[in-house]
C-alpha cells in the first residue's frame, strides 16, 4: 500500500490509495495550525463590527464582538463591546452566531442560528444570552465552550445578530421558540473575521471577566 500525504494551509489530509482506487480505510484528518496562531503564541482573535440592518428603521447601534481561543482545546472567549443603543431602555436584547456570514440583504441572509448539531434552542453553540444595555451601552465578557475558532465548526466567517427581544431560551409554546427562542427582528450584525490581539487588548477588562466556566446572560 502506498502511503500520500498531501499539505494544506488548513488540515493535512494521509490518503491510502491502493491500485489507483482509495481504499476502504478510514481517511486520517489532522488539524494544523492557522499561521496567525503560530504567530499570535498559539492564540487566534477574531472580530466582528457590529453595524444597522440597513433594511429596518434607522438606529445607532455600533461596536464589536471580539472572540479569542487558544490553540487547539481553549475555551472560547468573547468580548461585548457595544454602543448606540436607546439610553434608559431596559429591554432585554438576545445576541446569537448565526449560520451564514452573508450580508448582501441585510441580516435576513445571515440564515438561522448556527447549529451544527441540529440541536433545540437554546443548545445551540452560539447562543451568548441576553443583555440590557446601560446607557445604550452593553460590554460584557463571557465564555462559550461549546463554539469554536477552529477546525470544521468554526465560526469565523459566520455572522453575530443582535436582536430587538429577549430570548425565551426555548420555553415558549411554539416551535419558533425551539429555534430561535422569540428573540424578534435582527436590528444589527456583522461577520466575524480573523484579527490581531490589538483589539482585544485594547478592549481591557469587562465586567464578567472573573467568571470561570459558562455563559453569562445579563438581563
Amino acid at each position: 500500500m502506498e502511503k500520500i500525504i498531501l499539505k494544506f494551509p488548513l488540515i493535512l489530509l494521509a490518503l491510502h490509495i491502493q491500485s489507483a482506487e482509495f481504499s476502504d480505510s478510514p481517511v486520517l484528518v489532522i488539524e494544523a495550525p492557522k499561521p496567525e496562531v503560530v504567530e499570535f503564541n498559539n492564540t487566534i482573535y477574531a472580530t466582528c463590527e457590529v453595524a444597522p440592518d440597513p433594511n429596518l428603521p434607522p438606529n445607532q447601534i455600533c461596536g464589536r464582538v471580539l472572540f479569542k481561543q487558544i490553540f487547539p482545546n481553549g475555551t472560547l472567549e468573547v468580548k461585548v463591546d457595544l454602543c448606540g443603543l436607546p439610553v434608559g431602555d431596559q429591554q432585554a436584547r438576545a445576541i446569537h452566531i448565526h449560520q451564514y456570514g452573508d450580508l448582501s440583504q441585510g441580516c435576513i441572509t445571515v440564515g438561522p442560528h448556527y447549529n451544527p448539531q441540529a440541536v433545540n434552542h437554546p443548545l445551540h453553540p452560539g447562543d451568548l444570552g441576553n443583555f440590557v444595555s446601560e446607557n445604550g451601552v452593553i460590554r460584557r465578557f463571557l465564555k462559550l465552550p461549546e463554539a469554536k475558532l477552529f477546525g470544521g465548526q468554526s465560526i469565523l466567517g459566520r455572522a453575530v445578530v443582535v436582536h430587538e427581544k429577549e430570548d425565551d431560551l426555548g420555553m415558549g409554546s411554539d416551535e419558533e421558540s425551539k429555534r430561535s427562542g422569540n428573540a424578534g427582528k435582527r436590528i444589527a450584525g456583522c461577520v466575524i473575521g480573523i484579527t490581531t490581539p490589538a483589539l482585544w487588548q485594547k478592549t481591557g477588562q469587562l465586567p464578567g471577566e472573573e467568571v470561570e466556566e459558562g455563559k453569562e446572560s445579563s438581563r
